[in-house]
């Protein structure tokens, strides 16, 4: 963090503790309602089946980032696997800064805070999905290191598709 601040502290997040449970959902409804989230609060549901879903999910990754005892942002990640490599690797699903700390370091906190869980996990590779206007988020994904992913310039870059069910 800049300007003096003192630096955030981004510890694991443990969904049994009502402390950080309460804290995932209102930076997770944060996230979901601003218009890179989607621009909607989380639906009652899902409010309901986070925690749960989370714990029930192998592989999850959570983290929180903490400044004087206010938690200002937050970092879901689910394993995966990579089937060139061989190995397994991490992919950050949400990551959320509260809209007052933006621009102070958090996500860049949050973004390491990854980093070392993947190596920890020996990932070979740390993966996300941005929306191609998020232009702040680009910078910060670039400045942490992350690039488009492309095995042939010829083939393109790849892209991000779903199918909702």
């Amino acid at each position: 963090m800049s300007g003096g601040e003192s630096a955030c502290q981004v510890v694991p997040l443990m969904l049994d503790d009502r402390r950080h449970v309460r804290a995932l959902l209102e930076l997770l409804d944060h996230y979901a309602s601003d218009p890179m989230g989607g621009g909607e609060p989380l639906s009652a549901e899902a409010r309901d089946g986070l925690v749960v879903g989370l714990s029930r999910t192998p592989g999850y990754v959570g983290g929180l980032a903490w400044h004087d005892g206010e938690a200002v942002g937050l970092i879901n990640c689910f394993l995966g696997f990579s089937t060139f490599a061989a190995r397994p690797l991490l992919n950050i699903h949400d990551i959320a800064v509260l809209r007052p700390w933006r621009g102070r370091g958090i996500g860049q906190a949050l973004l390491a805070f990854a980093e070392e869980e993947a190596r920890r996990r020996d990932c070979c590779k740390l993966t996300l999905e941005v929306l191609s206007n998020n232009h702040r988020a680009l910078v910060a994904y670039e400045t942490a290191g992350f690039a488009p992913y492309v095995l042939d310039p010829a083939a393109g870059q790849a892209l991000f598709l779903q199918k909702k069910l």
